[in-house]
């Protein structure tokens, strides 16, 4: 669980990202899953981005993400959202206490 510090650390650092994927009208499958696990291993921070012809809303595709690969919400602003995971190989990230 992220502290508020955490989390706002985190958000500043994905304020100058660009959406690494995207969630369209196919919604979440387990290959989009994989993938945005193994981007979390390289990078630990992502940001993605719901597409409008999706039906989906960005706040709940970014929990059922976070659930499934047992992640952390970071924020959600309008149809963008961003996942945090700690990496097990490649540690990039250092959280402030």
């Amino acid at each position: 669980m992220l502290t508020g510090k955490q989390r706002s650390y985190l958000k500043s650092i994905a304020n100058t990202m660009d959406p690494i994927f995207q969630v369209g009208k196919n919604g979440i499958t387990e290959n989009f899953i994989r993938q945005v696990e193994d981007a979390l291993e390289a990078r630990e921070l992502v940001k993605i981005k719901v597409l409008n012809n999706s039906l989906l809303d960005a706040t709940e595709v970014a929990s059922q993400i976070a659930e499934e690969i047992d992640a952390e919400f970071v924020q959600s602003i309008g149809n963008k959202f961003v996942l945090y995971k700690e990496s097990r190989e490649n540690k990039k990230i250092e959280l402030p206490n």
